[in-house]
């Protein structure tokens, strides 16, 4: 086994836990399933795979959790690498990993894994891949960036360096499922929007130590916030179905870029809509909004 710790975050996981441990248990010296009080079986699932589970309250996003779990766990391996339930590692990844983890150079301190997105059981491959995504670090040498959505492992010091092989986001929940998710997902993409519009929190994270493409997201994302509401979420339905080759996915491909990349993106602006109309785009009471109708805190 290699000298590594994975870190699971869950939370009513019975459809997904087996497959991750199944991977995972591989070649993991070490797994750490971060529980938020399952009440499906979860746990029961994961400890039989061998699996260590913790449980502890939700903090209100994954970036807290996982930041708990850093600095809270008995963590001894060199290596940490977080994974969501829903994901797992090609084979061939596996194999990339055991060959080259053990003499990766000293000044290393994180490794990028291409993400693949499989919806509806197909492969997402127009519009959105490859994603490079930090996912290993050496212990003591990153945190997760304390964000409301798209949080990234942040490297204190070190370099990184990218891995060939992919690793997969399938969930196998219904097509109900991931457009409740987004319902959820779109009041707090909403409320970073308007943070990036008005510079309303407290702290805005340095995005230096972020991984090439990570901070090519942002700043695009960046560039984005300032175009016109609603202009902007057709633009980029247009982009990435036409341009970047949504349409080669066939059915699924339209169903998946229509619904992440249009209809999710319009439900972000209509609620920024709203939250200004009521606020007058006065910052102070976009906050306070946000804060009593949301229970989000910037």
């Amino acid at each position: 086994m290699l000298d590594l710790t994975v870190i699971v975050l869950t939370k009513d996981e019975k459809k997904h836990i087996a497959r991750c441990m199944d991977c995972v248990c591989q070649f993991a010296s070490k797994v750490y399933v971060i529980d938020c009080f399952s009440t499906d079986g979860t746990q029961e699932i994961a400890r039989s795979y061998g699996a260590e589970v913790v449980e502890h309250e939700w903090p209100g996003n994954q970036a807290a959790q996982f930041n708990w779990a850093l600095s809270n766990l008995s963590i001894t391996t060199e290596w940490i690498m977080r994974l969501d339930a829903d994901e797992y590692l090609l084979p061939e990844l596996v194999s990339e990993i055991n060959r080259k983890l053990p003499s990766i150079c000293d000044n290393i301190n994180g490794i990028v894994f291409n993400r693949r997105h499989i919806f509806l059981d197909k492969w997402m491959k127009g519009g959105i891949y490859p994603v490079k995504i930090l996912r290993m670090f050496r212990n003591g040498h990153a945190v997760c960036e304390q964000r409301l959505m798209d949080e990234h492992v942040v490297l204190t010091d070190g370099d990184t360096i990218e891995f060939d092989n992919d690793f997969c986001d399938h969930n196998l929940n219904n097509i109900s499922w991931f457009c409740k998710k987004h319902v959820d997902y779109s009041i707090r993409e909403a409320a970073e929007m308007l943070d990036l519009e008005y510079r309303i929190s407290k702290f805005h994270n340095s995005v230096n130590k972020l991984s090439a493409q990570a901070l090519a997201k942002r700043k695009k994302k960046l560039a984005y916030a300032r175009k016109p509401l609603f202009w902007r979420s057709t633009a980029y339905f247009l982009y990435r179905y036409f341009l970047k080759g949504g349409w080669k996915d066939g059915k699924e491909g339209f169903i998946f870029t229509f619904i992440q990349g249009w209809w999710y993106r319009t439900l972000v602006d209509a609620k920024i809509f709203e939250i200004k109309r009521k606020s007058g785009n006065d910052p102070r009471k976009i906050k306070e909004i946000l804060t009593e109708e949301y229970d989000i805190h910037l």
